[in-house]
């Protein structure tokens, strides 16, 4: 389609060229911005925060999980432009720019994230509004005869004798009864939660490792050591948010997998949709600190008729999130074709009703990932979503991974990962058949392998 630029106001102008920088920085998320006409909305929008909502949540779910900051558990306007002020020199390091070459792409860089947070910010006042916003709760499974099956422990090794043997043979056979209901449910809905898949002593380490690792890399960067993009992923709203790609053999990256591949529903849960052939797709951890702004709703990758599900993300939580610490949010039941016809459709009527997308955010069932440590969510890449804004004084971290189905190529979005390991195309049975033999005390020769190739 050609554009005719006299037509055009100067506004249109720099939402064009912002479209175009999206997609050379932030490719994951374009799919959520596909016309001039929703950026230009979003540029308009003057919506602050209402004070009958935190985040664009009812007060009913606020008074119970948000600590307050604030008389309803928010920021005020003023202090969230205060905590919202830019970290240039952590946006210089994620985006790689040298403080002359590239001072006009970060000057085009922060008009686009003023254009996103605007409508972030109108999306926010839309969900203030629904009346169908819940908490994603773990559905309740029950497996006979062995109690609540559980998450961490048990382990699937052959320490201990015959006895231990056959009591992990038994944990394997709940894990997989329980992973069957679960992929029922992400089939379905597009988002499960499963609760204790890591335990809490585990998940504090992966933690203080994941950040150590951030200062260590923001370091490396800032040195000239290695290129941004070896350590962080593109994503949207860099501004105190940033994904920081994980490194496969580390001990505590290792243990970690081993306990939510192996030792929990999730790997199963997993296979059970996309076959053991499935390819890690992604090895990160995202990170939300206080005051990073509210992304738009997006799916990761679009729907594609005939392909069936492309990827399947876990979030794993670092910590307790609480209302007020940004919980990601989902539209259940958005990754289909009807949902993302909807969302496509951001065009309003001429009476100044709302779009059909708009409408969509207004009015459709949502659930907030107020995840307990150690807890997680998986989703299918084509459920609609968004991280919400950070007003706690706390950091949120989540440890996350990604499997794409073997059945296709590239997925629709780059994926967070080490460029080695991506490059690898390693299978989830090969994945968990070496921290398997690992468990034995065999040794990882795969992963070590793999340790071997990453810089």
């Amino acid at each position: 389609m050609k554009i005719n630029k006299s037509s055009l106001k100067p506004l249109d102008l720099m939402s064009v060229v912002a479209c175009i920088v999206l997609f050379l920085v932030a490719p994951r998320e374009l799919y959520a911005f596909t016309t001039t006409t929703a950026i230009t909305t979003a540029a308009s929008a003057t919506t602050v925060v209402s004070n009958v909502s935190c985040g664009g949540i009812p007060l009913s779910l606020v008074r119970r999980s948000c600590r307050s900051h604030g008389p309803h558990g928010f920021l005020t306007q003023t202090s969230i432009q205060r905590k919202a002020q830019a970290d240039f020199t952590t946006i210089g390091i994620q985006l790689g720019m040298s403080s002359s070459s590239n001072f006009a792409s970060g000057l085009l860089y922060q008009e686009q994230e003023k254009m996103i947070v605007s409508r972030g910010i109108m999306e926010e006042e839309l969900m203030s509004k629904n009346k169908l916003i819940t908490e994603l709760v773990s559905p309740n499974i029950h497996v006979r005869g062995m109690g609540s099956a559980g998450g961490f422990g048990g382990g699937g090794g052959k320490v201990g004798g015959a006895k231990q043997k056959g009591r992990s043979n038994k944990k394997n056979v709940a894990w997989k009864t329980e992973a069957a209901e679960y992929a029922k449910i992400l089939e379905r809905v597009g988002v499960v939660r499963i609760d204790n898949v890591l335990s809490p002593t585990l998940t504090d380490q992966i933690r203080k490792y994941a950040y150590d690792l951030r200062l260590t890399s923001e370091q490396d960067v800032r040195e000239g050591k290695v290129q941004p993009i070896q350590r962080f992923a593109d994503v949207l709203l860099k501004t105190n948010r940033c994904d920081l790609t994980i490194p496969l053999g580390e001990e505590i990256v290792s243990d970690a997998l081993n306990q939510v591949l192996r030792e929990s529903p999730v790997g199963y849960t997993i296979s059970n949709i996309l076959s053991e052939s499935a390819v890690l797709y992604e090895l990160s951890c995202l990170m939300s600190d206080p005051g990073s702004q509210r992304q738009v709703m997006h799916p990761d990758t679009p729907f594609i008729q005939g392909k069936g599900p492309v990827l399947y993300t876990c979030f794993i939580a670092l910590q307790d999130i609480h209302l007020d610490m940004g919980p990601t949010t989902w539209l259940p039941g958005s990754h289909t074709l009807e949902a993302h016809e909807e969302f496509m459709d951001d065009k309003g009527a001429k009476d100044g009703s709302y779009s059909r997308k708009d409408t969509l955010i207004m009015n459709h069932p949502a659930v907030l990932g107020t995840l307990t440590k150690g807890s997680c969510a998986i989703f299918d890449s084509r459920c609609l979503h968004c991280g919400t804004a950070n007003r706690s004084e706390l950091s949120r971290a989540l440890f996350y991974f990604s499997f794409k189905s073997p059945k296709v190529g590239h997925p629709g979005n780059p994926g967070s990962i080490r460029k080695a390991l991506g490059a690898a195309q390693l299978t989830l049975k090969a994945l968990v058949d070496d921290l398997e033999m690992r468990k034995d005390g065999k040794g990882q020769p795969l992963i070590d392998q793999l340790k071997n190739l990453m810089t």
